[in-house]
């Protein structure tokens, strides 16, 4: 055999395919399975045009493994290469110098295929030594070219009766695993599914006698005509669920589908299918499977279609998406944002006729499209604008409405002080269901917002909406969450509520991280006595932080959980709290507060003398008697709340009251609710 320099000018070439070019040294099988198709591909044109005079014959391309003998081989029938074709497409790694690939490959990621045929050259990732059989369908003789990874190779005349090409690895000791049957099996099934040209790996089997036993039929791995190179007017939705099923074999039947075909300006097919996606975002992407001409590329689109339809599930494919070497990485092209554009485009007009025409079926389906919806609309600019007319609300009666329809809904009732259309809702309507109640009863309509994003959602929907505000339904006490002129009726007095405070906070939970303020409302005889509501834009913003808002948004993150304990002035039972601090400490009471202020008429005197001088102006004497005066209006108020506490604490129905609280916010637990318990028993007891 005639032996050779491969065309390069340095012996690193080999080293850097195999580290550099290709990211996994799997795809080695689709490299050569490609070339394969591309060969045979090149044979039915040729013989279409007439320039061929052979029949086509079998065209099937067969991979097969020697587990003895350490090969993995892989035949076609295509149009071959004469030996100067060898030479050319081969040895001089199709038409340039390795120095130039060298240097255009250190600088840039290159768009290398179709270019430098550096696809064969992936078989050296996994093989010591690489054998060439070929016979080209022109009449001259077959060729064997041999290669053990470095820049010698041998080549000569060969013995091949059929045209067509066989590459068989030698397997190296390191890569043995692609040995395995199994492994073979399943590479195929990922890369090669859909190749147009049959592809056979061994032979079917049948169960016979207990056991798996092989029949005279090939094993064919792929379907050479998958439904998206169809015309949609061919296909029925069957084909698209049974596609479907093909493609994820143990998923929930999808809700529909998008059926794409562009030729013009770029090119473009595929099939989208909207998966019940429900609430987890993270579980759902990495589904949509790219392909170039038919041949796999990979699973991670985000380059090509905007993040949020990686929810989507599919196939797309074009010959218009530019790949680097290795074809598992997009490079950046004017083409790949047309193609991202595009698909937004289809899929927010599939959403918008679905809306239209079958409005009930969307309502339907909006439990799993509502997550996709919110997803596109807070991170795509285009999608918004396109999605606001079919994005729905659902209150928690279940009725669906779109944005318009909802605000027309709410605004009579829900429009507050400022002209402002307060949007209630709930993310928790079991945990919710007391506060749920209470909005009813003033006629409001309360939204279901339970989903992984809503936090982040309302905030946007406030910056986009016309005087509009979002607030939890149990942010604040039901009189608060739309706030209107109306004059208030006080039946316990600023001091008898500043008697009252310590009384109520010294039951409120101790010990832990959460932070609780009582404050007094002037609400409903008939409304709770005591409500526990947390501030809209605090606990937002920690939401927002745990979702993964960053910025500024992890501050808030690392804050305590801060509630606001309303102690309604109007209720019977605070009142009577009220009047039995009065009849047992009213005197103690009276006392403190003349000591207090007797304290406060000498602080303000002293202040008075210090005026506006500035701290070194002002006379140490008359800084040590202010500093003793304000220690002793700090201990007396100090004393008072001590007694006031002690009261309170031995106050059952305080205690009660507060624990009530928690319990309707889920935060009453442990021994805690376990002293509830006891506490109800012995005074239902007394009662009875």
């Amino acid at each position: 055999m005639q032996k050779g320099k491969i065309g390069v000018s340095t012996e690193n070439i080999f080293p850097i395919i195999k580290k550099f070019l290709y990211s996994d040294h799997e795809i080695f099988l689709r490299e050569l399975v490609s070339n394969a198709v591309d060969a045979t591909q090149k044979l039915k044109t040729l013989v279409g045009t007439g320039e061929c005079k052979q029949e086509l014959g079998d065209l099937t391309i067969r991979v097969s493994v020697d587990k003895k003998k350490k090969t993995i081989t892989v035949s076609d029938a295509g149009v071959g290469m004469t030996q100067d074709e060898v030479e050319k497409y081969i040895n001089q790694i199709a038409f340039s110098g390795a120095e130039e690939f060298l240097d255009k490959f250190k600088d840039q990621s290159v768009q290398i295929i179709g270019h430098f045929g550096m696809g064969f050259y992936s078989s050296f990732m996994v093989s010591s030594s690489v054998e060439v059989v070929t016979k080209s369908w022109k009449d001259a003789p077959a060729v064997r070219w041999e290669c053990d990874g470095s820049p010698e190779y041998a080549i000569g005349e060969a013995k091949r009766e059929r045209r067509g090409t066989d590459i068989v690895l030698h397997v190296s000791d390191d890569s043995e695993e692609f040995l395995e049957e199994e492994r073979i099996s399943a590479l195929l099934s990922k890369y090669c599914k859909f190749m147009p040209i049959e592809i056979a790996f061994g032979k079917k089997k049948e169960w016979k006698d207990s056991k798996y036993e092989e029949t005279d039929e090939d094993n064919i791995i792929n379907q050479t005509n998958p439904i998206w190179t169809k015309k949609p007017a061919e296909l029925k939705d069957e084909d698209y669920a049974e596609f479907y099923r093909t493609l994820y074999p143990m998923a929930d039947e999808p809700m529909f589908h998008i059926h794409l075909n562009v030729d013009y300006p770029f090119n473009l097919t595929g099939i989208l299918y909207f998966p019940k996606i429900s609430n987890n975002i993270d579980l759902q992407k990495n589904k949509i499977q790219l392909y170039c001409n038919q041949v796999f590329v990979t699973d991670s689109v985000e380059g090509i279609v905007p993040e949020f339809l990686t929810l989507l599930h599919g196939v797309l494919d074009s010959p218009d998406i530019p790949l680097n070497v290795s074809r598992s990485y997009l490079q950046s092209d004017a083409n790949v944002k047309k193609i991202s554009n595009h698909i937004s485009k289809k899929v927010a007009d599939r959403l918008s006729t679905l809306f239209k025409n079958e409005r009930e079926v969307y309502e339907q389906k909006w439990a799993d499209l509502k997550l996709f919806v919110e997803y596109g609309m807070l991170s795509d600019e285009k999608f918004y604008d396109s999605a606001v007319k079919f994005a729905m609300f659902k209150d928690v009666d279940g009725k669906h409405y779109t944005f318009e329809e909802y605000k027309d809904a709410i605004k009579e009732e829900q429009t507050d002080k400022d002209g402002k259309l307060v949007y209630i809702y709930s993310n928790d309507p079991e945990a919710q269901y007391s506060f749920i109640q209470a909005a009813k009863a003033h006629q409001y309509n309360v939204m279901v917002m339970d989903g992984q994003l809503d936090s982040h959602f309302v905030q946007m929907l406030e910056g986009k909406l016309d005087k509009a505000q979002f607030v939890r339904v149990d942010s604040d006490v039901m009189d608060n969450l739309v706030r209107k002129d109306k004059k208030k009726e006080w039946k316990i007095t600023p001091d008898e509520q500043e008697s009252l405070k310590p009384v109520f906070e010294a039951n409120t939970p101790e010990g832990g991280e959460a932070m609780y303020q009582v404050s007094f409302e002037a609400l409903s005889e008939t409304a709770a006595p005591v409500v526990i509501t947390q501030n809209e834009f605090m606990r937002r913003m920690k939401d927002m932080s745990q979702m993964g808002g960053g910025g500024g948004m992890n501050f808030y993150g690392k804050l305590p959980d801060s509630y606001n304990v309303v102690v309604n002035a109007n209720h019977p039972l605070v009142v009577d709290v009220s009047t039995d601090l009065k009849a047992e400490l009213n005197d103690k009471i009276v006392e403190y507060k003349a000591k207090l202020k007797a304290e406060e008429d000498v602080l303000a005197d002293l202040n008075k003398q210090k005026g506006d001088k500035k701290d070194e102006d002002v006379p140490a004497d008359l800084k040590v008697r202010i500093e003793e005066v304000e220690g002793k209006v700090e201990a007396i108020r100090k004393e008072e709340t001590e007694l006031l506490g002690s009261w309170g604490k031995a106050h059952k129905t305080v205690h009660q009251l507060i624990d009530l609280a928690l319990l309707s916010n889920n935060m009453l637990k442990g021994e805690a609710l376990n002293r509830f318990l006891k506490r109800s028993l012995e005074m239902i007891s007394k009662k009875l």
